[in-house]
């Protein structure tokens, strides 16, 4: 039995990241929280803030439907999928969390961006103190600098700066009372922080940080990129391991199916009509599973067989979907890019050459890649081999990986 005069553990804190918005003002192939920084991305800086912090006891990240695969979740990280607003994938992050067992359940939530990489532990704990006699804190800037108001490129008038600040995150609540506030909120909100004072719950401003920045334009990257090499010589991921030079690898995958009774194949993703089918475990896409082999073949990482085992029957069926997306969040997690894709189909029949450009969109939606990275092509074997007993089809594939610089 426990001495009563042993402190109690308080009440669990969670941090819950939102992530699911798409930052095209931000530029580049991808949305802001996945393009490199620092010797990362994003989002694993911002992450391992509060990952590292000893106030907080589990994240909740929300991401966009689209990029459930891109994290897994792990010990102290749960992963849900967002809404189409911001004040709705915050909502659906506290349901989420409202949902663990009552001895889980977080009694305080930091609400934070993750286009915020660089919030320091100190501002993070100017929240966390305040909570203890707050229902809500938010860290802000004064305002400093005199404000115009405009229009057509011309200033029309002055506006006092009394009182005004830049509001910052993480923004920290009793967990009941924002849970409450944005389940009786309706429409988007700028932040929690109007959804708070919108429900009356009084909110502490702590002090916030200049170098809290939030990557909203290009530009912002290479001052993000200063802060975080100003504070943190290595990069925040998994192993925090110091920047390697340049790395370019090289991978290929080949595959074979054999032809069965049908009406149709599946070659990278697209369904052609055709007067057999391919035997297959899963869907028996040749061309998807080459590529596939050829990206795990360039991390040196074996291939799908050892990651999706064909002895399991969960994969019997499957669609090769899930095998690429899976190497290709795989590269990434590993600090890698896919430069580019060279796939060749061998086969006599069906045709290739008119379901080609398809064929390459479909790979580029799965690996989140300019479809101009991507080449699929075709040849016969001259009516030589299996291919040209049109027994089978067979493919080649070869996959560029490169770190980003």
């Amino acid at each position: 039995m426990p001495s009563p005069l042993a402190p109690s553990r308080p009440p669990p804190c969670a941090a819950l990241i939102v992530a699911a918005g798409r930052g095209a003002r931000a530029g580049g192939a991808m949305p802001k929280q996945w393009q490199p920084l620092h010797g990362a991305r994003v989002i694993d800086h911002t992450l391992a803030r509060f990952e590292g912090h000893q106030g907080i006891d589990m994240i909740q990240l929300v991401l966009h439907p689209d990029d459930l695969t891109r994290i897994a979740p792990r010990e102290g990280l749960s992963v849900c999928a967002g809404g189409a607003t911001r004040a709705a994938s915050v909502r659906l992050g506290l349901e989420a969390l409202a949902a663990l067992p009552d001895r889980s359940r977080p009694s305080r939530v930091l609400i934070h961006d993750v286009a915020r990489p660089c919030v320091s532990d100190q501002v993070i704990c100017e929240v966390l103190d305040a909570l203890g006699h707050s229902p809500a804190a938010a860290p802000a800037l004064p305002v400093t600098d005199a404000l115009w108001r405009g229009e057509n490129g011309a200033v029309t008038g002055l506006a006092d700066r009394t009182g005004l600040y830049r509001a910052q995150t993480p923004q920290g609540f009793d967990f009941d009372t924002i849970l409450k506030a944005h389940q009786n909120s309706a429409g988007d909100a700028a932040d929690d922080v109007e959804i708070a004072r919108a429900a009356g719950i009084a909110v502490t401003i702590t002090q916030g940080s200049d170098d809290n920045i939030k990557i909203t334009h290009p530009e912002d990257f290479a001052r993000a990129e200063a802060i975080l090499s100003r504070r943190d010589p290595q990069p925040a991921g998994a192993a925090m391991t110091a920047p390697r030079p340049f790395d370019i690898r090289l991978g290929n995958g080949y595959d074979v199916h054999r032809f069965i009774d049908g009406d149709h194949v599946i070659l990278c993703g697209v369904r052609i009509p055709h007067t057999r089918a391919l035997l297959g475990h899963s869907d028996a896409d040749v061309g998807m599973h080459a590529v596939t082999d050829a990206i795990y073949g360039a991390l040196a990482m074996g291939d799908i067989g050892r990651h999706f085992p064909p002895s399991d029957p969960q994969w019997k069926g499957a669609a090769s979907e899930i095998f690429l997306a899976h190497a290709g969040n795989l590269a990434r997690e590993k600090g890698f890019e896919i430069s580019n894709i060279d796939c060749t189909l061998i086969c006599e029949r069906p045709k290739i050459g008119p379901h080609a450009e398809a064929m390459q969109t479909e790979l580029a939606r799965i690996l989140q890649i300019d479809a101009a990275r991507i080449s699929v092509k075709a040849t016969t074997s001259e009516r030589l081999g299996f291919t040209g007993r049109e027994e089978g089809i067979a493919s080649i594939a070869t996959a560029t990986l490169v770190t980003p610089q």
